[in-house]
């Protein structure tokens, strides 16, 4: 499996292009700002074709440059429908202090995004992506696991990070939903995988388990109780 990947904009979002190899079909993860012109590069020197554009989710952080990559190549993009609201409103979503940098930003219209599905598997590019709802960070959130050959990998977007967790404070934010997708999407993944996270460096769920004290407090805490049947 090949990935390339680097940090976008101000934000330092990590934007993946993931294939089979060289010169092959590629999938695009999360091109943020500034994405369009380091992505062609690494797209043309490694005679990459691209596909499909996935999403982690709807902040502007890591959606900002989908337009022109989608225009450019003529490939569409996915995203949950939870995270709609916040590619018809990103600066609502992501705080006002941050509104100038949409400033020229074009956002696509959620009608023409393909919706991801909890449990979902694409096969885009010869790549298979498995899906995973995991609100906290926001209601749309999703991780994308992935066989990677050496190991299981998961796109982990601004869910998991190298010692700590995507922030809950935003519009859309939860902590008590971050704390169940810790503990029943990503506690239950091998300590082999491999995490590619939004922001910061490579990781693995062993490592988290056994340092990170987000996951710690997810794996004490306890599911909500189900409602009563009449």
């Amino acid at each position: 499996m090949l990935i390339r990947s680097f940090p976008a904009g101000a934000f330092g979002t990590n934007c993946y292009a993931v294939a089979t190899g060289r010169g092959q079909e590629c999938v695009i993860v999360d091109p943020g700002q500034d994405a369009v012109e380091p992505l062609s590069q690494i797209i043309a020197e490694d005679g990459l074709k691209p596909v499909a554009v996935v999403l982690t989710h709807g902040h502007l952080d890591h959606t900002f440059s989908v337009v022109p990559v989608c225009e450019g190549y003529d490939i569409p993009a996915y995203m949950h429908p939870l995270d709609n609201g916040m590619l018809t409103d990103p600066a609502r979503w992501f705080g006002p202090q941050l509104a100038r940098l949409v400033a020229g930003a074009r956002f696509p219209d959620p009608s023409e995004v393909v919706p991801l599905d909890d449990g979902a598997v694409l096969d885009l590019a010869g790549v298979r992506l498995t899906v995973r709802h995991a609100p906290g960070h926001t209601d749309g959130s999703v991780v994308f696991g992935l066989d990677l050959g050496e190991a299981p990998g998961l796109f982990a977007g601004d869910v998991l990070f190298q010692g700590s967790v995507g922030r809950v404070d935003l519009p859309g934010g939860s902590w008590q939903k971050m704390l169940a997708s810790l503990r029943d999407v990503v506690l239950p993944l091998d300590d082999e995988t491999i995490v590619l996270p939004g922001h910061g460096g490579l990781t693995t769920i062993g490592r988290e388990r056994a340092t990170n004290p987000y996951l710690a407090e997810a794996a004490s805490s306890q599911p909500a109780p189900k409602g009563r049947g009449l």
